[in-house]
C-alpha cells in the first residue's frame, strides 16, 4: 500500500466512523469530537487527494474542513 493510500485510508476511516456514530446516536453533529473527526477525516483525504493529485477531492476536503471548522471556532468561542 502506497503512502498515499495509507492516508487517505485513515482519513475516510475517520470520517466514516463519525457519519456512523452519528447515526447510531452516540455523536451529535455539533459535539466537538464530531467536528474534530470530520477535520482530521477530511484533512487526511485531502492531504492523500494532493499526493496523487487529484484536485477535485484535494477542494472538496479543503470545503469540509472549513466548514466543520467555523462551528468548532463558534463553540470554543
Amino acid at each position: 500500500m502506497s503512502l498515499s493510500s495509507l492516508i487517505g485510508s485513515v482519513g475516510v476511516t475517520i470520517l466514516l466512523l463519525a457519519f456512523v456514530l452519528n447515526l447510531l446516536q452516540k455523536l451529535k453533529t455539533d459535539s466537538s469530537v464530531y467536528l474534530l473527526m470530520n477535520i482530521s477525516g477530511a484533512f487526511l483525504a485531502g492531504v492523500s487527494s494532493y499526493m496523487i493529485n487529484f484536485w477535485p477531492f484535494v477542494v472538496l476536503e479543503a470545503v469540509w474542513v472549513i466548514a466543520s471548522l467555523f462551528p468548532l471556532i463558534k463553540k470554543i468561542a
